[in-house]
């Protein structure tokens, strides 16, 4: 029986329907798509405006898209064209120097073919093998990364991950000085990193080198993939290890790390962190970094970090926010033991050998005892801080007892202020402020200091608790200074220093052996020159000193003993470190000889001399600053005094006139007169 018509038209049109897809896949598959790879070079140019070109043969296949399952729509079903071409090149902007960005033996993708109706390149997946990148940038706003928008193409390229196996990478960083290349191979048999690295180059004229590994699948669309990442790089003096994940690592967000860092001294950090962290000895820590790390927009935390700068251990947590017209950080510090030396690099009080070790020109005199080295203050206006600090515990000799010591750091446009700095001193305490302005408005290249101090109730007895002959005392130590100082060193902040010293001890015992452990060791030779080796008692020691322009000169310091009162008088001038003073002994009676000569104490702070008369003792105190009759004054400055009870008629005068309050004049500005400054 013959068929329909209807029914023959039926079938040829479902024939015919069926037919053409089939024929286009076979001439699809059978088509040289060298012939497709203008277009494709010139779409992709377009796209990225940037030169791109696919030197070698182009092939297809049909894949079906990997996809989850809940995920899959009917388009999954269908499989899509899979390109592979070899030889690929990719140029640089415009506005930079012609050359490859990247090249690669060969890349590999799937292209979704239901985006090229809407003029879009959908790459879900892009495959490099043996590629070779090079990232440029010339300055602030040049560079070969960053892929413009304007003017708007007709086409749009997505990409969503890049998976890339051995290969190159440089990087040409003028902002940063950065000249560095990382080498990539492929890992077998590792679980967590399929791909391993080799870093080598420069950072800010500092060779740097590294190894680690990385996955090898990079997210740019989905975020919430992580990108495993482990390294250890040295760069010059400072090491960093880390191990953890990032996601969208190419902005850099959600930093999730374990991070370990170590170094000559924290500020060598400053060149990679862009952070004002002080000059310290050799340090080392270990914490948790999270947070976002993306330009414009930083935040990130180091959190419950713990490690050593040199003997001293810390603790803590520290934060930075990103923000105009600079950013903030800030944290909470503890160290449960701290070595006094430690805080030497912080002024530049440490050794030559000890600068030279942590990075800085060993440029101390060996004829000098107050510190040369500069203060870096172009680096004050880089960030705002406002970080505390506490020590429960300061070691500075076996016995020495200082503990709770507490500051907090504020740093604001250039102005550093440590208010309150305080700790605990001998049953006593020292209550100070300081005030370091390096933002140069008010001294060019240099600081405005103030400094003023406060030392109150510290006992005798308790700064050298194995002392027999001193237990029986009860004497207390009590002082005051404010000081101004304009200079860009701890040198020539005390050579411009202006203001006011006061200190008073009252009913202690002094000796040989109390000095030595205090390490005054001027003051054993003058002790020894007015009363032998034997211990003494001491009714009261007053000094007042007033500083101007650098020296210290004395308006009252008198000593009051059970068998002289001896009266100081001369300076020292702290700008040449001269000491030029004189000790003259007044005896209650005819017992000790010796008291009836002056004795003179001169030279300088890093070699001073003493004598009676022209006989000279020459001393070699290796960096003494105290002398035994400026004990007190000295001590007002790092922990020090004030109060005391009343011996005889020569101390409550001394009493009374210590209770004057000392003041200081604005940095720069010298004092006029005693009676000006009551």
């Amino acid at each position: 029986m013959p068929m329909p018509r209807r029914t023959k038209i039926a079938l040829a049109v479902g024939g015919t329907v069926v037919a053409i897809p089939l024929i286009a896949v076979v001439v699809l598959l059978n088509y040289d798509w060298n012939h497709a790879r203008p277009w494709l070079n010139a779409k992709a140019t377009e796209a990225l405006h940037r030169p791109v070109a696919i030197r070698g043969d182009l092939t297809l296949s049909w894949q079906k898209q990997p996809v989850a399952p809940s995920e899959r729509t009917w388009r999954d079903w269908i499989p899509w064209p899979h390109l592979q071409a070899r030889d690929v090149h990719m140029g640089n902007p415009p506005n930079m120097t012609q050359g490859d960005m990247a090249a690669a033996k060969s890349l590999s993708f799937s292209l979704n073919p239901f985006s090229l109706l809407h003029k879009e390149i959908a790459i879900p997946e892009l495959r490099f093998e043996s590629p070779h990148v090079e990232l440029l940038r010339t300055d602030a706003t040049t560079n070969n990364w960053t892929f413009v928008k304007n003017p708007p193409s007709k086409w749009k390229m997505d990409l969503d991950r890049v998976v890339f196996t051995q290969g190159v990478v440089h990087l040409a960083d003028e902002v940063e000085k950065i000249d560095a290349t990382a080498e990539l191979d492929t890992l077998a048999n590792d679980p967590k990193y399929s791909i391993g690295w080799k870093l080598s180059g420069n950072w800010n004229k500092q060779t740097i080198t590294g190894h680690g590994k990385t996955g090898a699948v990079l997210a740019l669309q989905d975020s919430s993939l992580p990108f495993p990442v482990q390294g250890d790089i040295k760069a010059g003096l400072i090491n960093v290890a880390a191990e953890g994940t990032l996601k969208n690592p190419v902005h850099l967000a959600a930093v999730d790390m374990h991070l370990k860092v170590g170094g000559a001294s924290m500020a060598r950090l400053y060149p990679f962190t862009g952070l004002v962290l002080p000059e310290t000895p050799a340090f080392t820590t270990q914490g948790h970094l999270l947070g976002n790390l993306a330009k414009g927009e930083a935040k990130w935390s180091y959190e419950d970090f713990t490690g050593r700068v040199g003997d001293s251990d810390i603790s803590g947590k520290l934060a930075y926010q990103q923000d105009k017209p600079r950013g903030l950080m800030t944290g909470n510090v503890r160290s449960r033991l701290l070595q006094f030396k430690d805080l030497g690099p912080l002024i530049g009080a440490d050794s030559n050998a000890s600068k030279e070790a942590r990075g800085v020109a060993p440029n101390q005199p060996s004829d000098k005892l107050l510190p040369v080295e500069k203060f870096k203050t172009e680096r004050w206006t880089a960030l705002d801080a406002n970080v505390t600090f506490r020590a429960e515990h300061i070691v500075r000799t076996k016995q020495l007892p200082v503990s709770n010591l507490y500051t907090e750091f504020h740093l604001k446009d250039g102005v550093l202020k440590l208010t309150p700095l305080n700790f605990d001193f001998a049953g006593g305490n020292l209550a100070s402020t300081v005030k370091l302005d390096g933002s140069g408005n008010k001294v060019k290249d240099a600081i405005a200091a103030e400094l003023s101090a406060t030392g109150k109730h510290i006992k005798l007895k308790e700064l050298f608790p194995n002392m027999p002959q001193i237990q029986a005392t009860v004497g207390e130590i009590n002082a005051e200074a404010k000081l101004s100082a304009t200079g860009n060193s701890v040198a020539t902040l005390m050579a411009s220093s202006n203001g006011e010293l006061k200190a008073l001890i009252n009913d202690g015992t002094i000796s040989k052996l109390l000095l030595e452990q205090m390490g005054l060791n001027i003051g054993n030779v003058v002790l020894a020159k007015l009363f032998g080796d034997k211990p003494v008692h001491l009714n009261c020691l007053a000094g007042d000193f007033a500083v101007e322009k650098g020296v210290a000169q004395t308006r009252t310091l008198i000593m009051d003993t059970e068998d002289a009162v001896v009266h100081v008088n001369g300076n020292v001038n702290l700008a040449s470190e001269d000491i030029d003073l004189t000790l003259k002994p007044d005896s209650k009676g005819l017992r000790i000889v010796s008291l009836r000569s002056p004795i003179y104490v001169k030279g300088t702070l890093k070699h001073p001399d003493v004598s009676i008369d022209k006989g000279v003792l020459a001393m070699r105190a290796g960096g003494a600053i105290a002398l035994a009759t400026l004990a007190a004054p000295v001590a007002a400055l790092a922990p020090l005094i004030s109060g005391g009870s009343e011996k005889d008629n020569n101390c409550a005068a001394l009493l009374a006139e210590a209770k004057e309050k000392p003041v200081a004049p604005p940095p720069g500005k010298p004092l006029s007169s005693k009676k000006a400054i009551k």
